[in-house]
């Protein structure tokens, strides 16, 4: 297949783009090129800003058989992509996200693709919450975008789901912030740990799954959530973390209105955390499409790997992480 990919540098567009590479298709990558990329002469490369004049001129007169779009953000971004492509593409693939669900007034959990019409919440009034509703609120106005074409044009659009997505190289340090707490030997508090169910999804499974229903004419116009199988609440995931390291450290869950209280923004310093992280049901994907998820512990264990053989000389900060060990001194005394 000759693949168009969008995005394809950074973390789950790199693990596609290899994936791709190896399924044997012929890769085309199209993004700013601001982001040097390892592929050599394996891919071609075309250089554009998705929102100029440039990304026409660059596609011009170009067919592809298929194409995954990471960086699809708001309806422009999606209508760009029909108008330039239209009757030159023969399945588009778009990551969304399982913020379109969180966006909603009564936001389900775990969500199911049925749950996505309904009421949306209005613009935040906390300024914190801003950006994660503008992106939630992007990502529905960019699928809505391909629903209407797909109604009324048969544009031939799949839109994936996916919650945090945890992996190798994954530049956001979410979960590597959790590893480091096991390795500095403190004592670990989790906001509502005990509480807080988690659902997410690994890198490579995602990317396998894009890779796998390029072309498949029975997801054209449908929408899948894509997560693992397991619900570990908060505690339950770094306790697994910290046996596949080996480590025996103190973990311990806490009211998050008690790290408030101590000068720690949950939030911020525990980034599995507040009302923004979704959770999905896969088993649309599951039963229509054959996902299949690596089980937790296989897929952490590859995470940690990677993680461990890879460290640098100095950890990064870990925010607030000074004043989390004095919370725990505190409940130690006060106890």
């Amino acid at each position: 297949m000759r693949v168009l990919i969008i995005g394809g540098t950074r973390f789950m567009g790199y693990w596609t783009t290899w994936r791709a590479l190896l399924a044997g298709h012929e890769v085309t990558l199209l993004n700013r090129g601001a982001t040097p990329d390892p592929f050599g002469g394996r891919v071609e490369r075309l250089v554009a800003d998705r929102t100029t004049p440039r990304f026409g001129e660059v596609l011009a007169g170009r067919a592809f058989d298929a194409a995954i779009d990471f960086a699809a953000y708001t309806g422009a971004d999606a209508q760009g992509v029909v108008d330039t492509l239209r009757n030159r593409l023969g399945h588009y693939v778009m990551i969304s996200s399982g913020q379109v669900y969180l966006v909603k007034q009564q936001p389900p959990a775990p969500a199911r693709e049925t749950d996505y019409p309904g009421p949306l919440l209005p613009a935040p009034p906390r300024p914190e919450d801003t950006e994660d509703w503008e992106y939630g609120m992007g990502k529905r106005a960019a699928e809505d975008v391909l629903s209407t074409a797909w109604e009324r044009e048969r544009f031939p659009a799949t839109r994936i789901r996916i919650p945090i997505v945890n992996g190798e190289r994954d530049r956001s340090g979410r979960l590597e912030s959790y590893l480091w707490r096991i390795l500095d030997g403190g004592p670990i508090l989790l906001p509502d740990g005990d509480e807080r169910r988690v659902r997410h999804v690994y890198s490579g499974a995602v990317a396998r799954t894009l890779v796998d229903i390029l072309g498949r004419q029975e997801t054209f116009g449908q929408a899948y959530n894509l997560a693992q199988e397991e619900v570990p609440t908060l505690t339950e995931l770094v306790r697994r973390a910290a046996r596949l390291m080996g480590a025996t450290p103190e973990i311990r869950s806490l009211p998050a209105a008690s790290f408030r209280e101590a000068g720690v923004e949950p939030e911020k310093a525990f980034p599995f955390t507040g009302r923004w992280a979704s959770l999905l049901d896969p088993r649309r994907a599951a039963d229509q499409l054959g996902f299949r998820h690596e089980p937790l512990d296989e897929y952490l264990g590859r995470i940690i790997a990677a993680f461990l053989s890879n460290l640098p000389s100095t950890p990064p900060c870990n925010a607030g992480r000074g004043n989390e060990l004095a919370l725990a001194e505190h409940q130690e005394i006060s106890a």
